[in-house]
């Protein structure tokens, strides 16, 4: 697959003709002057990309850099409520884009027709924001918050979202929740994401599934009768464990329940954390909750000639990569800094910064995908050290072409995870099966 012209082509989707009109539709752009919508996004997106943590006196050197003479005072005039609307709808064009590569080869994934791994982060934001992006509230009194939900195609790279949603919302509300899957497609998301009636329908859709098991779910044997699960567990004598079982009091779905009894270290670090967010939640936290917390517990309708149960539990180790996406965001991109108090400028950096993260992973999607033992965090280093540069191209057809080949060039030979002897790496464990 030729990665370039696809590169070329979102990027320039994004910065051109659409970013202008956008500019004008919003009313960020009033008149015809020398910053318009697409110079005001390119200084923005990469100027942040370049340097997350930017004062204005740099944003007014970014902005130099595509064209546009403007003073930090004059940019500063221009972090306005039209301006972050103008930077919201070009995020909201910039995951429209579809940006994928084959499927990874690889003997273990090529079981399913796709891996999609779902997930969401809360990016907390000033509380003049709570109108726009209303928090869960608190001690405090009520607060702004926004969450990003995500799914990810672990094959094939694509990025679906983030799609934006108040702080508060439930991640069952996802616009990813219900999306439709191919038949063959494994579905791996978190407990928040947990849903009986999504389990079913995927059921009779041919989509497998796998995720820890809710704390009381309803679980039953072959023949009916409810499985009370703590006695149970206390009862095992192996570490590892798995039976079939139906799941839910009403849907009795047929699926397999795999049980690991966790190390010591592990289970007082769950512990741990159970007890941080009973306190900071002011909810109570029962005996059973804390005792449970020695098990990991999965349900999955994926057949055991396809996944073993040492499979199932590697695969939560893919399915926290999409964590790391997150972690990524965070840590470089920084999407939840700003050096600024201003509630319209902190939305405009971090529109600017999602539309940064978005392009970050076209580029690794479609440079780096193909090799299993990539390093996404190794790859986002390279890409911010090249992002005025990008900014710089997007007017020079044969320059982009040899700039983003220098990226790639760049990817495919440092960008490597470094090889575990202990605790294996994701990547390495994939390898590993046959």
């Amino acid at each position: 697959m030729n990665t370039i012209p696809q590169l070329k082509q979102a990027i320039s989707a994004i910065f051109g003709d659409v970013a202008n009109q956008l500019g004008e539709r919003t009313g960020f752009i009033k008149r015809n002057r020398k910053l318009c919508g697409s110079s005001f996004a390119k200084a923005m997106v990469f100027g942040f990309q370049n340097n997350p943590i930017q004062t204005y006196s740099e944003l007014s050197q970014s902005s130099a850099a595509v064209g546009v003479k403007i003073s930090s005072q004059g940019l500063e005039q221009r972090m306005t409520a039209e301006a972050a609307k103008f930077m919201y709808q070009l995020l909201e064009q910039s995951i429209q884009q579809v940006v994928c590569t084959d499927p990874i080869v690889l003997p273990f994934l090529e079981r399913f027709n796709g891996v999609h791994l779902r997930d969401s982060s809360v990016v907390s934001l000033p509380a003049e924001l709570k109108d726009i992006w209303p928090g869960v509230g608190g001690s405090a009194g009520a607060n702004a918050a926004v969450k990003l939900q995500v799914s990810l195609n672990y094959a094939s790279g694509q990025l679906y979202g983030p799609v934006l949603q108040t702080g508060r919302t439930h991640d069952r509300r996802s616009p990813f929740h219900e999306m439709d899957l191919p038949a063959g497609a494994l579905r791996l998301a978190d407990l928040g994401f947990f849903d009986l009636d999504l389990l079913e329908r995927d059921n009779q859709r041919g989509v497998f599934w796998l995720m820890r098991l809710k704390t009381g779910t309803g679980i039953f044997d072959s023949e009916g009768t409810r499985i009370n699960l703590l006695p149970w567990l206390r009862s095992l004598k192996e570490s590892r464990v798995e039976i079939g079982i139906y799941l839910g009091n009403r849907h009795r779905i047929p699926c397999r329940l795999l049980i690991e009894r966790v190390p010591q270290e592990v289970s007082d670090k769950r512990r741990y954390r159970l007890k941080e967010y009973a306190r900071k939640q002011q909810v109570p936290l029962s005996a059973e909750i804390l005792e449970l917390s020695q098990w990991t517990m999965l349900v999955t309708n994926v057949p055991v000639q396809m996944l073993t149960i040492d499979e199932a539990i590697m695969m939560l180790r893919v399915r926290w990569q999409v964590e790391l996406l997150f972690k990524q965001w965070k840590s470089y991109a920084r999407i939840d800094e700003w050096r600024s108090k201003k509630p319209w400028r902190i939305l405009c950096e971090l529109y600017a910064k999602l539309i940064g993260v978005v392009i970050s992973h076209w580029i690794q999607v479609l440079c780096l995908w193909q090799y299993p033992d990539r390093s996404l965090f190794k790859a986002v280093k390279v890409i911010q050290k090249y992002a005025m540069v990008i900014a710089l191209s997007l007017e020079e057809n044969d320059l982009l072409d040899k700039v983003l080949s220098t990226i790639s060039h760049c990817l495919g030979v440092g960008c490597s995870v470094n090889k575990r002897r202990f605790r294996q790496n994701a990547s390495q464990l994939l390898l590993s099966i046959p």
